[in-house]
């Protein structure tokens, strides 16, 4: 933890603050390693304070050892004014991808009614940054979580048959991801089967699965809070040849695209890979998601795998790889492993098995 503070802090004199507030929960429990689901982190050069309430204030001394833990109750008034007033800040770094304009706005009434002048000022993606970069502790904690959905996944397979409804599938996966030692799940279950298949966020539902249409399967294991998140497509039956087609183009667009992502690309170049062998084929339009995103203690994080991405991909980092092909009225296939940058390549550390449909 004393590392990534020490990180966070050489970033003060290029954002032209003195002290950081931090209220993202991820981001809080990145720099503290507190996992309480309230509080509240002030990161100054020489000294870290955890403000939290009465419920959480014995947990967070044995979870951060190396803050001040303040115990903070009532309105933010209350407290907030004392916490900044005699630390020398004039400049107080705030998160504005997370606070909102209320309170916002009772940060600011607070200090103008104690006369504590200290300016706030917006701060975007500074610890997300850090959190982009994975140290070896947090990728084998993503290792293990990819292998509980791996287990979760096999077993799901050797077992769905027609007749099973999308949420009798869902249950499945998530008693044995809970069964295999996934803590919370990262989000919740897409099983989606025929033309519900053709939704990529579709919420697992009372349809009844039949033969002789694909399944889609998007799922994440939790483990010591870090995420994983994997996609597999199924077909129930003998597949025809449209699924055959389009299962082996999304399935060439991970394949290729993993093996031409290095260190150094960006987001942009990985994605259009990908996206140009589904043009190719003749379904450009039915790729209307981006092609990754990082995973960590959120299962949406940095870095952006996309058509607008200019972000570089770096030594270890951990992402997805997931293109798609939706068809309104037909279904979907998506494909996704969760990969880490590793000597300049891509690694896999999800391993459930992709039938090929050749």
């Amino acid at each position: 933890m004393n590392n990534r503070l020490q990180k966070l802090s050489e970033k003060f004199a290029e954002k032209e603050i003195d002290a950081f507030f931090i209220s993202q929960m991820e981001n809080r429990r990145y720099l503290s390693g507190f996992d309480g689901s309230a509080g509240y982190l002030l990161i100054m050069e020489k000294k870290a304070v955890l403000a939290t309430d009465f419920r959480y204030t014995e947990q967070a001394k044995t979870e951060a050892p190396g803050f001040e833990i303040l115990q903070i109750a009532g309105s933010i008034a209350d407290w907030f004014p004392g916490l900044v007033s005699d630390s020398g800040i004039k400049r107080l770094g705030f998160e504005a991808g997370d606070v909102t304009f209320n309170f916002h706005r009772q940060l600011n009434d607070a200090m103008k009614k104690k006369k504590v002048p200290v300016k706030l000022v917006p701060v975007n993606g500074m610890v997300e940054s850090l959190r982009a970069v994975k140290e070896p502790g947090e990728i084998e904690f993503i290792r293990k979580a990819a292998a509980i959905t791996d287990a979760a996944f096999e077993y799901v397979e050797s077992t769905i048959k027609a007749g099973m409804t999308e949420k009798q599938v869902a249950w499945e996966l998530e008693k044995s991801l809970r069964e295999n030692g996934s803590q919370a799940l990262p989000f919740e279950i897409i099983v989606a089967s025929g033309p519900q298949a053709a939704l990529p966020h579709a919420k697992p539902s009372d349809r009844v699965i039949n033969e002789g249409e694909p399944v889609l399967i998007d799922m994440g294991a939790r483990y010591e809070g870090y995420a994983s998140d994997l996609s597999r497509t199924i077909y129930i039956g003998v597949p025809d040849g449209t699924f055959r087609k389009i299962y082996r183009t999304v399935l060439d667009a991970q394949t290729v695209a993993m093996s031409i992502i290095s260190a150094g690309i960006t987001g942009h170049q990985a994605d259009s890979v990908a996206r140009e062998i589904i043009e190719k084929a003749g379904y450009g339009n039915a790729f209307g998601h981006t092609l990754g995103h990082g995973v960590g203690l959120a299962a949406h994080e940095l870095p952006r795998l996309g058509p607008d991405s200019e972000e570089t991909l770096n030594e270890g980092m951990v992402f997805t790889v997931e293109p798609g092909i939706y068809l309104t009225g037909w279904g979907g296939v998506r494909i996704e492993d969760t990969v880490v940058m590793e000597q300049g390549k891509v690694r896999v550390l999800s391993q459930a098995r992709k039938v090929r449909y050749d």
